[in-house]
């Protein structure tokens, strides 16, 4: 997956920021990165592990921590740049009305923010850990 499938953007384009050392994320964004850029959509994927994050002006852990998509100068995070992502993806836009609806989206809000997200967050940590130490070796 490139770091950054687009520099030039229009204003209805979304960039969306993920963790690529994450096996999990890395792989549904890969998904939705081919099925985008078959549709000829405008969205750009930028890995968090690359210099790409700089345009977003956020450190690695905090950018670790949730999916992030930008429409314009809005940043959305967790569920919400899902429901984002999911509203410009032809295919992805009937879940992302199913997840807007009222209980289905507390209930995503809070598996995501309570349940997934730290958990991708924590491996992303030991991960981190584990090649810091295969460094000073």
């Amino acid at each position: 997956m490139t770091e950054s499938s687009s520099t030039q953007l229009r204003d209805d384009s979304l960039r969306v920021l993920y963790n690529g050392s994450c096996p999990i994320c890395s792989k549904e964004i890969e998904h939705y990165q081919r099925y985008s850029e078959g549709e000829g959509l405008p969205i750009a994927y930028d890995d968090l592990m690359t210099e790409a994050r700089e345009g977003w002006t956020i450190d690695e852990a905090s950018a670790a921590k949730a999916l992030r998509v930008r429409r314009g100068d809005q940043v959305l995070v967790g569920v919400d740049a899902f429901l984002t992502l999911w509203e410009a993806l032809p295919r992805y836009r009937l879940l992302a009305r199913l997840v807007r609806l009222p209980v289905v989206f507390t209930l995503a809000r809070w598996v995501y923010d309570g349940v997934l997200a730290p958990a991708l967050f924590t491996l992303h940590s030991v991960r981190r850990n584990k090649l810091q130490v295969i460094d000073k070796k």
